[in-house]
């Protein structure tokens, strides 16, 4: 029977340890399933909970401590998928929708999002050419940037508006799922 020795047991616990935070790491690190907040589940405090960007904490960089260069920080973000109803094949906005951006225009005005530049981000479902999901969904994201423009008030060079088309279905084994027609509102600190 061989014995253990303390330094040799004192290796086991340190790898153990490691591999432990290393498991800990992966699974922090993977996505977080994203929930689409339908009209009626709107709120003011939801949407700027949801959309106010993380907090930039100052960390020791390596590189600038040894002389050597670090990459530019990457802007922070964060996200809200709201499920902004249209008319088929259209961009016209429905009196619930309306409802809905009203309630996301009020807390795009809060004090904790007003230093914010945000991105409406269109969405369709598979269901026609790629061509006319990318052309439709552009115009979904700009009917939504119009409207809390003229109606609200909010400063046009705050709100970018980009059409995916169908390349980021919610639910994909569900072309049809009205999840995958929805509008993403991704915010992102002003540098």
């Amino acid at each position: 029977m061989k014995l253990i020795t303390r330094p040799t047991l004192l290796s086991a616990l340190v790898v153990a340890a490691a591999l432990a935070c290393g498991s800990a790491l992966a699974q922090s690190a993977e996505p977080e399933k994203e929930k689409v907040l339908k009209e009626s589940q709107v709120s003011e405090q939801t949407l700027v909970d949801a959309l106010t960007p993380p907090v930039r904490t100052r960390s020791w960089r390596p590189a600038l401590a040894t002389g050597g260069t670090a990459a530019a920080a990457a802007p922070q973000t964060a996200k809200a998928s709201i499920l902004v109803t249209f008319v088929t094949g259209k961009a016209d906005l429905t009196p619930d929708a309306r409802k809905a951006l009203d309630v996301l225009a009020a807390a795009m005005k809060s004090e904790k999002l007003a230093s914010v530049r945000f991105t409406i981000e269109g969405h369709a479902d598979p269901r026609g050419s790629e061509e006319l999901n990318l052309r439709l969904s552009q115009a979904r994201a700009e009917s939504v940037r119009d409207y809390l423009t003229a109606t609200h008030g909010l400063a046009a060079d705050r709100i970018n508006a980009v059409g995916k088309g169908s390349s980021a279905l919610m639910k994909p084994g569900e072309p049809a799922a009205p999840e995958n027609r929805r509008v993403t509102i991704v915010s992102q600190t002003k540098e």
